[in-house]
């Protein structure tokens, strides 16, 4: 898992790509509060590797918790800048911080 951040100079944006590595999956996606933690809003290509990958436009000086689905299953990125527990889901999200 990755997370790859770049700063653009013209606007007040991040470009963040989130890469997971789910060899055996058919979907992945990631989802969070930058999408109202919508799976349709962000799914990740499957590259050649295995490996699921995608680039969101995240508004910088903020954080946002988000986890990946895979398969179904939710899952947070063991290189998240941190983790917060969310009492609806009763469990941690990942946290990115831009």
């Amino acid at each position: 898992m990755a997370i790859k951040k770049q700063y653009l100079k013209s606007k007040p944006v991040c470009k963040v790509t989130f890469s997971i590595e789910a060899e055996e999956a058919k979907k992945v996606s990631v989802v969070g509060s930058f999408n109202d933690w919508n799976a349709k809003e962000a799914p990740l290509k499957k590259l050649k590797n295995g490996t699921f990958k995608g680039t969101l436009d995240l508004e910088k000086d903020n954080s946002y918790e988000f986890k990946y689905i895979v398969d179904g299953d939710y899952v947070n990125d063991s290189d998240a800048d941190a983790y917060a527990w969310n009492d609806y889901a009763g469990s941690e999200n990942s946290v990115v911080a831009v």
